[in-house]
């Protein structure tokens, strides 16, 4: 099967999927936009700033594990109680988590006192989503989104997310790059993009606020005992446990090489600058923007499982192919082509998991599924960062990354490529298919 990676034109079920929102929709989006700009605009120099205190290559990953477990446990409390205490107090709980650890992180080069502010604070090394906001959003706007406009609005979710997350990455590696042309020392430059994230998560504190009462959970039949009950969960744990234990394996794989990484790995190997790095990750980003409006329309031909796998399987091997690349330039271009395909699967992938669901579970569900992938990514930094700083191994993440990546593929192809979600099925029987 092949898949072109070109974006094709915005049709009119994705226009009228945005222009459908409502203001608590518009709200979310708003809040999603600040938040991955200020993921991308701190991945780029987490790594460089913590090296830049003095820190070595494993206690920094150690502190990027720890900084991952802590959005774990914490994600996992606030996820499974959101529809029962309330989605936008978690949302606000959430976003000053934020500022308390972009204030210890930048106030503070003591070792412990940084690993207790990553464990309870919301830090993402990654650039990618981390903390109870993206389960609770997501949850939000399948409640307010008919099922067949759920996944084209969760495609331009995605794409509101990368490009902030790609202005975030181009913003701190120019901010960087003037403070050090100005004559700040590298701790200083790097340290004002810390105070920048701790600012990003006050004003999403303050956005969260504002949203409306009806985003909040409907009322629903009551989870069941046992664990499912203390999850939030009740008919739908069962597949919940399937996707959970497939998503923390595709999550542990990426969690070798995450973009903090990817762009110390680029530092480390061919001696490029914060600007550049910026550069190189704001073009990242924008192409999985791009790219992730082509999710809904290659789900409405070939279904939703069955584009998770065939959009992922060849950037994972792209993803392989990065350190093997002799120059710069190629190595750049790999990498571009890889983030071309590999975000894909994301929206398609959050659609699937609220179709399947019950309607009052869905908070739990994206929650208890969110935080298998933040669990598996953050057992990975520890053993990767001291990887990528040692001659002779500093592939080794990519090609861990890509195996295992490739490995969830085909797991996930096996196991539920004959299922389809229910609003799929209803489909195919008014069209007779």
């Amino acid at each position: 099967m092949t898949l072109s990676t070109t974006a094709p034109p915005i049709d009119a079920g994705l226009v009228a999927s945005l222009r459908g929102l409502d203001r608590n929709g518009r709200l979310l989006f708003a809040t999603r936009v600040l938040r991955m700009f200020g993921y991308g605009f701190l991945a780029v120099v987490l790594v460089l700033y913590l090296a830049a205190l003095g820190i070595d290559a494993g206690l920094i990953g150690v502190i990027l594990t720890l900084t991952l477990l802590g959005d774990t446990v914490i994600s996992l409390w606030l996820t499974t109680s959101a529809d029962r205490i309330g989605r936008r107090r978690v949302l606000v709980a959430g976003s000053l988590l934020m500022v308390i650890a972009g204030v210890v992180f930048a106030l503070t080069s003591w070792v412990p006192l940084l690993i207790v502010a990553a464990t309870i604070g919301v830090i993402s090394p990654t650039g990618n989503e981390v903390g109870p906001f993206l389960a609770v959003e997501q949850a939000a706007l399948s409640q307010a989104t008919p099922d067949a406009r759920r996944t084209p609005t969760f495609a331009w979710y995605n794409l509101a997310g990368y490009v902030a997350t790609a202005i975030g990455a181009l913003a701190a590696g120019f901010l960087g790059q003037m403070l050090l042309a100005a004559g700040y020392a590298p701790v200083d430059a790097y340290r004002a993009v810390v105070v920048g994230y701790a600012i990003v998560g006050l004003l999403m504190a303050v956005v969260f606020w504002r949203v409306g009462a009806a985003v909040e959970a409907p009322p629903g039949p009551a989870a069941e005992d046992g664990i499912g009950r203390r999850l939030g969960l009740g008919r739908s744990k069962g597949i919940v446990a399937r996707l959970s234990a497939l998503f923390a394996l595709d999550a542990f794989g990426g969690g070798f090489i995450p973009q903090s990484l990817m762009a110390y790995w680029f530092h480390l190997r061919f001696g490029v600058e914060p600007a550049i790095l910026g550069g190189i990750f704001f073009g990242a980003n924008l192409l999985a923007a791009v790219s992730s409006l082509s999710a809904s329309r290659i789900a409405a031909r070939i279904g939703l499982i069955n584009t998770m796998v065939f959009t992922h399987l060849p950037s994972n091997v792209l993803l392989i192919l990065v350190p093997l690349m002799p120059t710069l330039p190629l190595a750049i271009g790999v990498l571009l082509l890889r983030f071309s395909l590999s975000q894909m699967d994301v929206p398609t992938r959050q659609s699937y998991v609220m179709a399947v669901v019950e309607p009052g579970e869905r908070s739990a569900a994206a929650g208890v599924t969110g935080i298998a992938r933040t669990t598996g990514a953050a057992i990975s930094p520890a053993l990767s960062t001291p990887l990528v700083a040692t001659a002779g191994l500093a592939a080794a993440p990519f090609l861990l990354a890509g195996g295992l990546k490739i490995a969830y593929d085909l797991l996930l192809y096996r196991a539920f490529t004959s299922g389809r979600a229910p609003d799929e099925r209803a489909q195919a029987r008014r069209s007779g298919a």
